[in-house]
């Protein structure tokens, strides 16, 4: 294949490197366009020194736009604050050596500083660069890069670090935020709210104050985002609460939500919490030591898939919970659940339950599901009398002090508990449930409820 110039300037385009080797000819006052794009230098955006880069870069960025061409950044740092990306903005470094860095000066001279930010823009791109917070404090709801009201986003393999506040903050946003590096941020680290098709994939987040990847609306309605294969790990709850913040992964009020693929580990509450979240879909995800409810779907919900995902570590494995506000309507299938904890974080209701591999309470199928080494209950059914139409079948339990749950408390609805296989259940396979008092033993009497029934179990 013959390599000319025309080809190798398109490899770099695609590749996010500008070769060292590739000139453009002309004189830089000519800021020579090209189909691939424009060298900076030709601008006189040069990487180093110690001076606010600012000025010179955002005209850079304007007339890079204005040709809709990529802006080509060099390896080195650019100190810079306020950056605004004006439609079909492309700034394409070399990932992991273009750092643009905020500046000393940005909290002085900026009324919400950021360090990039578009309004209203269209066909905006982010690719191959270091963006560096240094650690400076930013005010509420802002972030490191910050979209509102932008269609067609792209923030690919860039590296977002350092951030005194979110990384990443996405209002009203279309695009996809796609194989990033978010590291070290004072808040969250990507944050998107009332989203209009949006995709988060292939992100890793190391370390967080209060949440990894945040997806939520003003109002209760549908979303849509894509949630996929992103790895988020070391989420703290630096703001307290009860699990408001300190999720790897929350959803709140945003319905038809596909989380999907992610592995999570050493968050401060859930691995995924949804919340208000209808029509959600967990599936696949992998969490290991977690603080609270691993996998949570809560409060005036209607509709949950939570399947096939492996959790190793948490004071609850999975709840689809709060009839009470609504919550109902669920499939809980083919999870593995193990090694859960008898202790919720700090911060929690002291009489809320934990280790507890799966608990429900409303118009839920709970289908073979694997759990094994629960101080509680391996299954939950139902609290006092908000339980209705939950049917629990062909699961297996392991080494719980009660295998299944179940409440048979006044104004219980009905439930069906049937070929499942308990081994090792030191207070009772099969246990009638008063709120949280073990009050009967069902594998002997449960024909005195009417609500239940109990067959076809196998108790080792």
């Amino acid at each position: 294949m013959e390599l000319n110039r025309r080809r190798l300037i398109a490899v770099s385009a695609l590749t996010g490197a500008v070769p060292a080797t590739v000139g453009l000819a002309t004189p830089a006052a000519a800021a020579p366009l090209s189909t691939f794009g424009i060298d900076a230098t030709q601008l006189g955006v040069r990487a180093g020194g110690g001076a606010d880069q600012t000025a010179m870069l955002q005209a850079a960025i304007d007339r890079a736009a204005g040709a809709r061409v990529p802006l080509m950044l060099g390896p080195g740092d650019y100190r810079v604050a306020g950056l605004k990306l004006p439609s079909y903005a492309q700034i394409v470094g070399v990932r992991g050596a273009t750092r643009l860095v905020l500046a000393a000066g940005a909290l002085r001279n900026a009324p919400n500083p950021t360090l990039i930010s578009a309004v209203g823009a269209e066909h905006t791109t982010l690719a191959g660069l270091v963006l560096d917070g240094a650690g400076r404090p930013l005010p509420q709801n802002t972030a490191l890069v910050h979209f509102d009201q932008c269609n067609e986003v792209r923030i690919t393999d860039c590296e977002i670090v350092n951030s005194g506040h979110a990384g990443i903050r996405l209002d009203a946003v279309q695009g996809t935020v796609s194989g990033n590096t978010i590291v070290n941020s004072a808040d969250v680290a990507i944050y998107s709210l009332d989203a209009r098709g949006l995709t988060i994939s292939a992100n890793t987040v190391r370390g967080a104050g209060d949440g990894g990847i945040l997806v939520h609306r003003s109002r209760q309605g549908d979303d849509g985002t894509l949630i996929l294969d992103n790895r988020v790990e070391d989420i703290r709850n630096a703001s307290g609460g009860s699990g408001q913040y300190g999720n790897a992964i929350n959803v709140f009020r945003s319905g038809n939500v596909i989380v999907r693929g992610n592995r999570i580990a050493r968050a401060a509450f859930s691995a995924v919490r949804g919340n208000a979240a209808s029509n959600i879909q967990i599936a696949n995800n992998l969490a290991t030591d977690v603080g609270e409810v691993a996998i949570y779907s809560e409060f005036g919900f209607e509709g949950a898939v939570i399947s096939n995902n492996t959790v190793d570590g948490a004071a609850i494995g999975v709840a689809v919970v709060n009839f009470n506000e609504g919550g109902r309507l669920a499939t809980v299938q083919g999870n593995l659940i193990r090694n859960l904890k008898n202790k919720r974080p700090a911060g929690t209701d002291p009489n809320d339950g934990a280790g507890i591999g799966i608990a429900a309470e409303a118009d839920v199928a709970i289908n073979g599901n694997v759990i094994e080494g629960a101080p509680s209950a391996g299954i939950s059914i139902g609290w006092g009398a908000y339980m209705r139409d939950v049917s629990v079948t062909g699961n297996v339990v392991r080494n719980a002090r009660h295998g299944i749950a179940v409440s048979v408390s006044n104004g219980a609805g009905a439930a069906v508990i049937s070929g499942n296989l308990i081994s090792g259940a030191a207070k009772g396979a099969i246990v009638g449930m008063d709120f949280a008092r073990p009050v009967t033993d069902l594998e002997r009497d449960s024909a005195r409820y009417a609500n239940l029934q109990v067959s076809g179990n196998r108790v080792r």
